[in-house]
């Protein structure tokens, strides 16, 4: 019966798509009824409505309190959520072709290049894009991946558009950089081992600071020192107008990552994290968010002691926490958050919490949730439809919206 259930409200959903040919290129007024629907700002609601006007939320509540007007096109699903943020992806700078012209996300030239933009290197029309859209992923947070001292920029986007200006949110949101064994540099290349990994990071931020007070002194006179796009970036994040991401595993390498933003006054975040755990009052002291590996990362080398109860853990310390799908070596390339937190859910976090490290939490981290993670009004139409319990793997997505268009009908 259950099943019976689940396929109807997916033809009937399919069906109801069907009505207007233009609702996936136009902007249009679409009235989501959903079985529960879990706002993320608020209790969920059973036998709620959303209602969608010109790209934004225009008004959620209670079907008995919400009137559809006319001409609204109705839709329906057992449960509504907002669309998925995933808070740390490469996906669109890596591409499911895995081949050599696809693969931007890492350059190892240098060991330390924060002035790589992903603005530049970020392919909106990336089958992988369209492919995690339709598990219901509408805001991705990518760039360059782990893998270097410092690999580059990271921006946020929607998983839409046909170029990159049509997808960008926030063009940088992040440096990147890595402490611990994969940014060793490689076939004798610096750096050689931890210290020398430190150190060069250090010695690079010492001398960003000098290029500020450099031209800080300028006063205009055109006398201060020549542009440098590296050091302007790392201005940017000693400024604190932008955090540094720092991909770190050992517990003595977390630890590093907080000395230095102690030591440097920047705003940290901490992304992988397999050791976590046993920094648990450390990270908390320090005020410090945590971007989690995906769930069911591999426990190997570096992550050898990672937990599935991580996310609880450091969630119940009160630690800001968001998941990710992360960087993959193999084909296609990305794993889907939805089942990330669903297995995080299985592992300690209640169900809305492990909603929450896909939605506001993420969003919050990522310092977009004013636009996204929630379903309130006044912010983006992005929601993810589904004909059952999200994290049941029974479960399909069977519609999505981001920014009040209709781009995914296709039950997965």
């Amino acid at each position: 019966m259950v099943m019976t259930l689940r396929w109807l409200t997916s033809v009937a959903f399919a069906i109801s798509f069907c009505v207007s040919a233009t609702a996936s290129v136009t902007h249009a007024q679409v009235a989501v009824q959903g079985e529960t629907i879990y706002t993320m700002a608020g209790p969920a609601i059973q036998n709620g409505v959303v209602l969608v006007r010109d790209g934004q939320i225009e008004q959620v509540g209670p079907a008995a309190e919400v009137e559809i007007p006319d001409g609204y096109r109705v839709v329906s699903a057992a449960v509504v959520t907002p669309g998925l943020v995933d808070a740390h992806s490469v996906v669109g700078l890596a591409g499911y072709l895995n081949q050599e012209d696809d693969q931007d996300m890492l350059d190892r030239a240098a060991p330390i290049q924060p002035e790589l933009r992903a603005l530049d290197a970020y392919d909106a029309s990336e089958r992988l894009v369209e492919w995690v859209r339709g598990f219901g992923v509408t805001t991705l947070h990518t760039g360059h991946g782990p893998g270097a001292l410092v690999s580059g920029q990271t921006m946020v986007v929607k998983t839409v558009g046909r170029t990159v200006d049509d997808a960008v949110v926030v063009p940088t949101a992040m440096v990147a950089a890595t402490l611990g064994p994969s940014a060793l540099g490689q076939n004798g290349d610096s750096p050689g081992s931890r210290g020398a990994m430190v150190a060069l990071l250090r010695a690079e931020l010492v001398k960003t600071q000098d290029y500020v007070e450099r031209q800080s002194r300028d006063g205009g006179t055109g006398a201060g020192p020549a542009r440098d796009l590296r050091l302007d970036t790392l201005g940017r994040v000693l400024a604190r107008e932008i955090p540094l991401l720092v991909t770190a595993h050992r517990a003595r390498d977390i630890m590093t990552a907080i000395r230095l933003a102690a030591e440097f006054e920047f705003d940290l975040v901490l992304d992988g994290a397999a050791e976590a755990y046993l920094l648990v009052d450390e990270i908390k002291a320090a005020g410090i968010p945590v971007i989690i590996h995906p769930t069911m990362y591999r426990a190997t080398g570096e992550t050898e002691n990672l937990s599935f109860e991580t996310a609880a853990t450091l969630h119940a310390a009160g630690i800001p926490v968001a998941l990710q799908s992360g960087y993959e070596a193999y084909v296609p390339r990305t794993r889907i958050v939805l089942f990330e937190a669903a297995v995080a859910a299985a592992h300690g976090l209640s169900f809305e919490d492990a909603l929450a490290t896909v939605t506001i939490s993420a969003a919050e981290i990522l310092g977009v949730d004013a636009r996204v993670g929630s379903l309130e009004p006044g912010k983006d139409a992005d929601l993810a439809l589904f004909d059952g319990d999200p994290f049941e793997y029974a479960s399909h997505c069977i519609g999505v919206l981001v920014n009040g268009v209709v781009v995914s009908e296709e039950a997965r």
